[in-house]
């Protein structure tokens, strides 16, 4: 079955055509660990992350990289300011090695939290200073890169197209201020800047003492294990204008190349309608879910609620809703576990065919979800739907058939041989005692609803089907 994908360099969705038939080569813009990720980053991950999974869905082995930005990101994208790790340093007072050590531990906890797979390769962008030099050195030698007395840029007046993924409107509407005189175009990015004396984080060059400029990192490492051309480029939807087009911009200077055939970006995270903001205090942690008893997986259900190219809103009263959804659909895999309906292949078939199409048409995971609900509600129970949920949960990533024990204890024999004497009951057709035992289960802290499976006890979040 074809897969598509919008990409965002041609504007259109595409057939996706690897380069090679059976390995598929991603590249993906990791973080800048200067700070704790938020839920807004963590819905590129988990988009990401369901790229993987398609693509593993439909029998592809992946070599995906990642990088960790621990030098490099200035706190402006116009070349200005200081680098995002020496400021938090500062901050905390700690040295940039502890902010990176630190924020990079949180972030691959929080990936852990959310079932995000780590991608094949993750690597750091101070573990690359050479490449990045070596990678700078030949834009010089090609002529695409001058130098001033404060840093090496690049000269975009060489290419033959610039911007290439977003108009020329839009960058000059987010134009870096032109602070450098030397500089020949305002639209001219550092590859390399020379520090100052006192400057913590900075290597020998053929330039003097200096530190490399936050895009040559993803451009040298790409290269370094995807090779010139790969075929997938991941990243938030904000990095189009700057990071990714100079990406482009010095693959083209170096090797003629633009590095990846596809560029796939997930679109904004807004909190109540608006932007997420330290100043609004809506700034939101995958901790802050967990301190409000809610499980990451909530967090990641919710995001399938909106195609991944769309701005999604958060609310709490969404999370709410998505943690009742997810409770829904857990009970549901577990009723069809236990249940001893028949049910035809071909039905099987259809629905398993509708999900793959839905994922197959650029991750439309709204779409797929719309069929796994449908699995869900059927009334016939059979493992062959638990079976089948189970295959998508390898793209959904929810771990749908785990009981989290956190909320479900093993049920003591006590409310055991209660259930049994319910069950004597009603088959004695004695409904006043049936009752008397209901109520009694309850105040104990199981809430009990029969089925045709069997008789369903809750307690928390959580089910599961006695018999």
């Amino acid at each position: 079955m074809d897969i598509y994908f919008y990409n965002t360099l041609t504007k259109k969705k595409e057939v996706f055509k690897p380069i090679n038939k059976k390995e598929v080569k991603i590249y993906s813009c990791g973080p800048t660990v200067y700070k704790d990720a938020s839920i807004g980053n963590m819905r590129t991950n988990i988009f990401q992350d369901v790229l993987r999974r398609v693509l593993q869905y439909n029998g592809y082995t992946l070599k995906h990289a990642m990088n960790i930005t621990d030098v490099g990101h200035l706190v402006s994208d116009g070349d200005e300011g200081e680098d995002k790790m020496l400021k938090s340093a500062r901050e905390e007072q700690k040295s940039p090695m502890e902010i990176a050590n630190h924020y990079t531990k949180l972030f691959f906890q929080d990936l852990k939290s959310l079932n995000i797979q780590t991608p094949e390769i993750v690597c750091k962008a101070t573990d690359h200073i050479k490449e990045m030099l070596e990678y700078v050195q030949r834009l010089v030698e090609n002529g695409y890169a001058y130098e001033t007395s404060t840093a090496i840029y690049f000269n975009i007046a060489k290419l033959d197209q610039y911007p290439m993924l977003s108009n020329l409107k839009e960058q000059k509407a987010g134009a870096r201020v032109d602070v450098d005189p030397e500089k020949r175009s305002p639209y001219d990015f550092a590859l390399w800047i020379k520090a100052p004396k006192n400057h913590v984080m900075k290597w020998d060059s053929p330039w003097g003492p200096s530190y490399p400029g936050w895009h040559i990192e993803c451009s040298a490492m790409g290269q370094k294990y995807l090779g010139e051309q790969f075929d997938i480029h991941t990243g938030g939807i904000d990095l189009i204008p700057t990071h990714h087009e100079n990406e482009i911009a010095q693959s083209k200077g170096k090797c003629g190349k633009i590095p990846a055939n596809y560029w796939m970006h997930g679109e904004y995270l807004l909190i109540d309608g608006g932007k997420m903001s330290k100043s609004l205090g809506n700034v939101y942690l995958v901790k802050d879910l967990v301190e409000r008893g809610y499980h990451p997986f909530v967090y990641r259900l919710f995001s399938y609620s909106c195609h991944y190219r769309n701005k999604i809103n958060f609310t709490w009263e969404g999370i709410e809703s998505a943690s009742k959804s997810l409770e829904r659909l857990k009970n549901g895999y577990q009723l069809h576990l236990v249940g001893k309906d028949e049910v035809e292949e071909n039905v099987i078939d259809e629905l398993e065919e509708r999900f793959h199409q839905a994922i197959n048409d650029d991750l439309n995971m709204p779409l797929a979800m719309g069929v796994v609900w449908e699995v869900v509600k059927q009334e016939c129970k059979s493992p062959k739907f638990a079976d089948l949920l189970t295959k998508f949960d390898t793209v959904l990533g929810l771990k749908i058939d785990e009981i989290d024990v956190r909320q479900l204890e093993e049920i003591p024999q006590e409310i055991l041989d209660l259930l049994k004497q319910r069950k004597q009951a009603r088959e004695n057709k004695d409904w006043a005692k049936s009752d008397e035992l209901r109520d009694f289960i309850q105040r104990k802290g199981y809430e009990i609803k029969d089925t045709k499976q069997g008789t369903e006890v809750t307690k928390g979040t959580q089910s599961i089907v006695v018999d």
